[in-house]
């Protein structure tokens, strides 16, 4: 029998990109997503015929999720729905307890009722993907681990460490096999336009200043879409439950960093010779704003033999060209 996998938020940035992967590998995906503002069915057109890939636009708390599951009997469920845009957080956060908090929690009971039910495959797991930003900010040294102090410094981030906490409280009460992952910055095609490197890009190609927070001097550690998805898939076969990974790209790059490496593939590509002075503007820091993150990728190396692809230069140059022509095309 072929294996199932339940993707949640699956027409969105890493949704789409875990579905495309678990399709090649040979799963049958049924994709779950409500299509809020930031999943969109394009990004899942290359496989909206494939035979073994199936697409339900639900919320993640509807009532008809418990059909779903007594009728496809998944062996994983991936659970990337989420409100994840920090500056929208600020600007809302009750949207951000509504779904990564309250939504998330009825997703998880019913999710937890499908295992009880002992129609759910032997090896059924649960992945709650999560980010690093629970852990707050570092200073310029040190990474986040596992063991990392839950410290959270926006409305989004908190209500992912809530959500984090729900789920792993399911293990130690009634032993649902859930793991949680906490993963760094992701780049690569199909991101919001809202995130860092596609408003970097459209606004290089639209010939206006790039807005930057501060001083620019705040660190990311950036991990390409893919790597997280292929850490996502090993923790599914081999990470251990009621446990928490911490997925890492070692890419760490200020966001002035960042914007100088993209500036320089985009006048290479051109064949201009615009200064970073003359391409961005410093804007007023967002409240909160962590200066630094950075993971450790001991335990899931130690565990699923897993670790980043080396090749950061290359994979961003990829995603660079992905959003040259895809601003161009617009």
């Amino acid at each position: 029998m072929m294996n199932k996998v339940i993707v949640t938020g699956g027409c969105g940035f890493i949704g789409s990109a875990l579905c495309e992967v678990l399709l090649n590998k040979g799963y049958k995906v049924i994709n779950i997503d409500s299509l809020t503002y930031a999943g969109y069915l394009k990004n899942t057109d290359q496989f909206h015929n494939h035979q073994n890939y199936t697409f339900y636009q639900l919320n993640i708390n509807d009532k008809k999720i418990k059909q779903i599951l007594e009728e496809q009997k998944p062996l994983y469920i991936i659970n990337c729905a989420a409100e994840t845009h920090v500056d929208n957080s600020i600007k809302d956060p009750r949207k951000f307890v509504e779904t990564n908090v309250n939504n998330t929690f009825d997703f998880l009971l019913t999710c937890m009722n499908y295992w009880q039910s002992k129609i759910a495959p032997n090896q059924f797991k649960f992945i709650q993907v999560s980010t690093d930003e629970v852990f707050g900010s570092l200073d310029k040294t040190g990474t986040f681990n596992e063991l990392s102090q839950i410290n959270p410094s926006s409305p989004y981030s908190s209500s992912k460490a809530a959500s984090d906490f729900l789920a792993l409280s399911l293990f130690k009460t009634y032993k649902f096999p859930v793991v949680v992952t906490n993963c760094s910055n992701n780049f690569g095609p199909r991101q919001h336009h809202e995130k860092l490197i596609p408003t970097i890009m459209k606004k290089l190609i639209r010939d206006q200043k790039v807005p930057i927070y501060g001083d620019g001097k705040n660190v990311r550690d950036w991990i390409y879409v893919y790597d997280h998805v292929d850490a996502l898939i090993s923790i599914c076969k081999l990470g251990a439950c009621g446990e928490r990974y911490c997925i890492g790209g070692n890419s760490e790059k200020s966001n002035l960093e960042l914007v100088q490496l993209i500036l320089k593939s985009f006048n290479d590509y051109f064949k201009k010779s615009k200064s970073l002075n003359e391409t961005i503007e410093f804007v007023t820091d967002r409240p909160g704003h962590d200066f630094r993150y950075a993971i450790n990728n001991s335990k899931i190396n130690k565990k699923t033999k897993w670790t980043p692809s080396s090749n950061f230069s290359e994979k961003l140059l990829n995603t660079i060209l992905y959003y040259i022509e895809t601003v161009k095309n617009e």
